[in-house]
């Protein structure tokens, strides 16, 4: 209890707290509004660092039981019952890189909604929310990995890491990903 606070009565605290968080809308998550500035959601794959937009990314998760999909691409790891929901769960890593993901205590679920259903993206780690300013975008370099180039349009550099802005939509979008079977 701070100084301050030693002047009121617990109820009074009580009440204070109360009227702090009625003037929060419940469920809307807090925005700061600023023009220019876009918003995503970091996580890394390997050793390159990306970002999405929040607008993509609908929910992260710990990575949830698998079913196994038998006749199924090897990246195609499983589906997961979320909340009733089933959801098939894909290994970024391998299906853009090869090679199958080591699921650790930093990996994480990423649900993404495409047509017909979500998807979940198994990713090595996320890092949480990024911002991007004007200058920042408009310095932004092309892609040069040939395995990203289909997802990543820009890399943008914050502080000592660039980070490759990642399409949700495109993925889920690309034939490759829509052609699980084996």
């Amino acid at each position: 209890m701070s100084g301050r606070d030693a002047f009121f009565t617990p109820y009074e605290i009580l009440a204070a707290y109360e009227q702090r968080s009625l003037a929060h809308v419940a469920g809307a998550p807090e925005q700061v509004e600023a023009a220019g500035l876009w918003r995503g959601i970091g996580f890394r794959v390997g050793d390159r660092y990306f970002v999405s937009s929040i607008a993509e990314v609908n929910e992260i998760l710990t990575p949830p039981a698998l079913t196994g999909v038998p006749g199924a691409r090897a990246w195609l790891l499983g589906i997961a019952n979320v909340r009733g929901n089933l959801v098939p769960v894909v290994d970024l890593r391998d299906f853009i890189l090869g090679g199958r993901s080591l699921i650790a205590d930093s990996s994480r679920v990423l649900i993404v909604r495409q047509v017909g259903g979500s998807v979940g993206l198994l990713v090595d780690e996320v890092v949480g929310q990024r911002s991007f300013g004007e200058d920042q975008i408009a310095a932004a370099v092309g892609e040069d990995d040939e395995h990203y180039a289909n997802f990543v349009g820009e890399n943008v550099q914050l502080g000592d890491v660039q980070w490759g802005l990642f399409s949700m939509s495109a993925l889920v979008r690309s034939n490759q990903f829509q052609q699980a079977a084996a």
